[in-house]
């Protein structure tokens, strides 16, 4: 795919939604943290439910921490592997505590040092509560990049470094969310939306289908 391609995709992709936020309910950098740490091989929506119940009672490394592994997992019971996510979220709350004042640090080496927090994690933080030019890639946006022929690759870690090479730069910031929401509602795994892409004339996957 060529520059020209790239560049009027995410003209479109920014024309259709000029303010793209993330599905996930936050107010801080720390519930965004804890809110992404707790969405691995869960959704949003299940996510948000079990938050909502959370955050109005702790929303602090201090207050979580002291609910302990227990308390918190009577929280996030209805996620998927809560026992480990709740392990994970204590013990990352007792070293934003120890090591960084309580405060949710702003480089990946920090953020990827906590348990539970890989690199898309780390990435979607710095992204979207820090606004820096990370690019988280998810499931969705594998498929997309590679599906369309924006930054096609054989693994997560190419993908995203060609999307951070290949995405045009005043896209940048906002493109993680474009492409996560394009591949969650159009570009979808079993059967893309192709029929109602405002990319599809752009799109160079070869299997296109109708929306019949």
């Amino acid at each position: 795919m060529n520059a020209a391609k790239r560049l009027e995709i995410f003209r479109r992709l920014h024309e259709d939604n000029p303010d793209p936020k993330t599905e996930l309910a936050y107010s801080t950098p720390f519930e965004l943290l804890v809110a992404v740490t707790l969405s691995a091989q869960s959704t949003d929506v299940g996510v948000n439910k079990a938050t909502a119940r959370l955050f109005p009672v702790a929303n602090t490394p201090q207050t979580i921490y002291a609910l302990g592994v227990e308390g918190l997992s009577d929280y996030i019971k209805t996620i998927g592997l809560y026992n480990s996510k709740a392990k994970n979220v204590i013990e990352a709350c007792r070293l934003l505590i120890e090591r960084h004042g309580g405060e949710v640090p702003q480089t990946r080496e920090a953020l990827e040092a906590l348990p539970g927090v890989g690199r898309k994690t780390a990435n979607v933080v710095l992204n979207t509560a820090f606004r820096q030019p990370t690019m988280a890639v998810d499931t969705h946006i594998f498929r997309v990049s590679n599906r369309t022929g924006i930054a096609p690759g054989k693994t997560v870690l190419e993908v995203e470094k060609k999307l951070l090479k290949f995405v045009p730069k005043d896209y940048l910031l906002d493109a993680h969310h474009w492409l996560i929401l394009h591949g969650r509602y159009v570009c979808q795994a079993r059967k893309p939306r192709c029929g109602s892409c405002r990319i599809e004339d752009l799109c160079e996957y070869k299997h296109k289908t109708s929306d019949d």
